[in-house]
């Protein structure tokens, strides 16, 4: 039976340029966008360090800036692979440090979890898994209703079963991750089923001159005789990997770049009174949002405020230096007012000129009021006249 070789590095070049036209249409459009995945590793595992090699030379040529972080093995934070010393409680511990919107490689529970709902998707899908799925796309081959068999012993490609090579018969696709030389024999392949080898291994060959050559999980050339479609190792799913990593850390920059541009104070609703109030009337009238809240909303990051209670907060100055290329905005001093019979002076002005340029105009707009000010503005408590707070 012939075959058809799935070409995982011609579409993984297709993907690679891709990525290229869209870094540089972006760059054009807005000089500053700069995607910059980062990697921390803990050791030196040989096979680790040749990927995360391949992945910085990848992202270096599309134009994507990357930093690769290096600790000692026995270090607590690290990338996977973990060190034989960490746990299982210990690995989602460090996947849940890692920001689910800039989990590149999808193993953060939260994408976890949303692959495995049919009512939601992840930000981001494992790369390897989404390897597959793009390379039997690119047969052609109808996959829904297609019996398939995904044989592996990890949480992002597969999970183990029994009884393999009875499974292995029956699978109209079969997706083979296990990591063991060769296991999966030519004879199981059903005939005309589609074989995707996620599995790459060394094997002793006195004819290389690395003394070594690299087969698949599958029995390549027996397997070929029964299959219609099948990737070949190397040059099947291992250059997908790469290229979809690519594909994902611009995803992650486009995201977050495209939230930051967008960002939208949301105004507490004003509910107008006929008869003004009093001042303390006023100060009673709403719940504050948590200051945290807001501080999102602007922008910030979440180093850069330092909360003090539940609605007062410390703004880092460094955060100058991150907006230093942003043009300024206005600036408005009510510097003096002659107070009204219901007491509206400057502080009430301010309060009531910020609520209209942003609740109603929806322009952000800060309110600076010296300290013993917000006592009757907002109902907490005032003190020295040091300009503290705003």
């Amino acid at each position: 039976m012939s075959y058809s070789l799935i070409n995982g590095t011609l579409v993984a070049k297709l993907i690679h340029q891709s990525v290229v036209d869209r870094v540089a249409a972006l760059k054009l459009q807005f000089p500053r966008f700069q995607p910059h995945p980062a990697v921390v590793q803990a050791g030196d595992r040989p096979d680790s360090t040749v990927y995360i090699r391949m992945k910085a030379k990848a992202l270096e040529e599309v134009g994507i800036r990357f930093q690769h972080v290096t600790l000692p093995e026995a270090a607590s934070v690290q990338e996977l692979p973990l060190g034989p010393h960490i746990d299982p409680d210990s690995v989602r511990t460090v996947t849940k440090s890692i920001s689910p919107e800039k989990d590149v490689d999808g193993f953060h529970a939260y994408n976890i979890g949303h692959l495995s709902s049919r009512a939601s998707s992840p930000l981001f899908t494992p790369c390897t898994p989404a390897d597959v799925i793009r390379l039997l796309e690119s047969t052609g081959v109808t996959i829904s209703g297609a019996n398939t068999v995904v044989l592996g012993r990890s949480d992002i490609v597969g999970n183990p079963v029994v009884n393999l090579e009875q499974f292995v018969r029956q699978a109209d696709i079969l997706v083979a991750a296990i990591g063991q030389a060769e296991f999966v024999k030519g004879s199981w392949i059903k005939p005309g089923a589609v074989v995707i080898d996620v599995g790459i291994n060394s094997i002793p060959d006195a004819t290389k001159m690395s003394g070594q050559r690299l087969v698949s999980d599958v029995e390549y050339d027996q397997a070929a005789l029964y299959a219609s479609h099948i990737t070949p190792v190397p040059g099947g799913v291992g250059p997908m990997t790469v290229a979809l990593l690519m594909e994902s850390a611009l995803t992650a920059a486009v995201r977050q770049f495209e939230q930051a541009r967008a960002r939208k104070l949301v105004p507490l609703p004003l509910d107008i009174k006929t008869q003004v109030p009093s001042d303390i009337e006023i100060a009673m009238a709403h719940t504050l949002k948590p200051v945290t809240q807001p501080a999102r909303e602007i922008g910030l990051q979440p180093d850069e405020s330092e909360s003090y209670g539940k609605h007062k907060a410390k703004v880092e100055l460094g955060v100058l230096n991150r907006l230093a290329h942003r043009k300024d905005g206005k600036y408005i001093v009510i510097s003096g007012i002659t107070p009204t019979p219901l007491g509206e002076g400057k502080s009430t002005t301010t309060i009531g000129l910020a609520q209209a340029l942003g609740a109603h105009l929806g322009r952000p707009a800060f309110a600076c009021v010296r300290q013993p000010s917000q006592g009757p503005t907002f109902g907490i408590k005032g003190g020295p006249a040091r300009g503290d707070y705003s």
